[in-house]
């Protein structure tokens, strides 16, 4: 059952990652795109942070998934430290062109909000991973680089939820707006309960009050 798990999460992680490649090869307006105005897509500044922004984001969701795996850690401990600095640079390159975006977020302010806070969580928890493990502080180095690839798959939630809207038959404005907010706070809910299962847990909760 684990290696199904794991066979799962690796298929969507490096298929929502090259995901981005299709924008490459289609003229015209294509997923998300289709939702937004001709004014915004006009925009010298919107285009290239979208762009920025998903193909620096499915970067990072093709570095970070083998990151989780013990035995590949353990056999490439010099490639898991050069993966681990691209996954730093990719997400935060790719956190403040989604800040960015948020602004002008399909489903006005309360989908803006939601992705607003999804890009600066994922800035602040990547930016926490990196500190943790320079100050040679390995377990939180761990727990917080699991809340931020928590939030680098919100990309492959997105993609999750949206068809099953569509299914649902519920109008895209107001599901977006929702979606803005699903797409990740589960996902944090969930890596905090990953976080409390492992061996260290009772010491990061010690520190932290301390």
């Amino acid at each position: 059952m684990k290696t199904f798990r794991w066979i799962v999460f690796a298929f969507f992680a490096m298929g929502v990652g090259l995901y981005p490649i299709i924008y490459l090869f289609i003229q015209g307006r294509f997923g998300l795109l289709t939702s937004k105005s001709n004014e915004l897509l006009e925009s010298s500044l919107w285009y290239p942070a979208f762009y920025t922004h998903i193909f620096f984001g499915g970067v990072a969701l093709l570095t970070g998934w083998s990151q989780f795996s013990t035995r590949f850690r353990n056999k490439n401990l010099s490639f898991h430290r050069v993966l681990g600095k691209i996954y730093v640079i990719v997400c935060l390159v790719s956190g403040l062109a989604a800040l960015y975006l948020s602004f002008f977020a399909t489903g006005g302010w309360i989908a803006s909000l939601g992705f607003g806070g999804l890009a600066v969580s994922w800035l602040f928890t990547t930016s926490k991973a990196f500190l943790s493990i320079r100050n040679g502080d390995i377990n939180n180095h761990q727990a917080w680089m699991i809340r931020s690839y928590a939030l680098t798959f919100a990309a492959v939630t997105l993609r999750i939820w949206l068809p099953l809207a569509q299914i649902a038959h519920i109008d895209f404005v107001s599901a977006y707006r929702v979606i803005a907010w699903l797409c990740w706070v589960p996902n944090l809910l969930v890596a905090q309960w990953i976080i409390s299962r492992l061996p260290f847990s009772t010491s990061l909760k010690t520190e932290s009050v301390s």
